[in-house]
């Protein structure tokens, strides 16, 4: 689907070279806005007019700052990698450690079961976004590790199982889901027992 050519790379660089305008920045963030809102709505099939219209701009516009359909997938799933990583940061000097890890590990869920059309239809364009993400991924899974930390220091929450194994908890626990069929509410009922068998009281092996 790429137009002209031109990779998602060289755009991404190319951008980077200049500064958009401030009305240029605020049709990017509608567009993004107006995709999260529909790609969740309606799936990641829907035409990309319906993303343009939604969000208020010419499809022209639309273009000009995403060249494609995965340009747009890629950068809805890194800004929302970001905000976690963000999250997670401000989260870690609540002053309930353990309330703090589990709520956020409950927002993470959400969003990771919102977006897994995205990751399949990136996968099936050959892009890697596990490559592309990596390092805010690991900015993500440091501050996992921050807030575990917090919480394994109150006593109540288990020593044994690390940031990188508390995300395969939720994205497994997204897939069962969907594999099963359920919903949001679903996705938190899994999540609750993922969060049951962090604390202390849970049988270890």
């Amino acid at each position: 689907m790429d137009r002209g050519g031109t990779s998602i790379d060289e755009l991404v660089d190319a951008g980077a070279a200049r500064p958009m305008r401030a009305d240029a920045v605020k049709n990017r963030q509608r567009i993004l806005d107006a995709a999260a809102e529909v790609f969740a709505t309606k799936g990641v099939s829907v035409p990309i007019d319906l993303v343009a219209a939604r969000a208020g701009v010419g499809v022209g516009t639309l273009y000009r700052h995403f060249p494609n359909k995965e340009a747009l997938f890629e950068a809805i799933v890194l800004t929302k990698v970001e905000d976690l990583v963000t999250e997670a940061r401000n989260a870690a000097t609540a002053e309930d450690p353990v309330g703090a890890l589990f709520a956020f590990v409950r927002r993470f869920a959400a969003e990771a079961a919102m977006k897994h059309d995205l990751f399949d239809a990136l996968g099936s364009a050959g892009i890697d976004i596990k490559s592309r993400c990596g390092t805010r991924i690991e900015e993500l899974e440091s501050g996992i590790d921050q807030l575990l930390s917090r919480a394994v220091a109150t006593g109540t929450v288990r020593d044994d199982v690390p940031a990188h194994e508390v995300v395969g908890l939720v994205v497994g626990m997204c897939d069962a889901a969907e594999r099963l069929g359920g919903g949001a509410d679903s996705v938190q009922r899994f999540i609750g027992v993922v969060c049951e068998g962090l604390r202390t009281h849970a049988p270890q092996r």
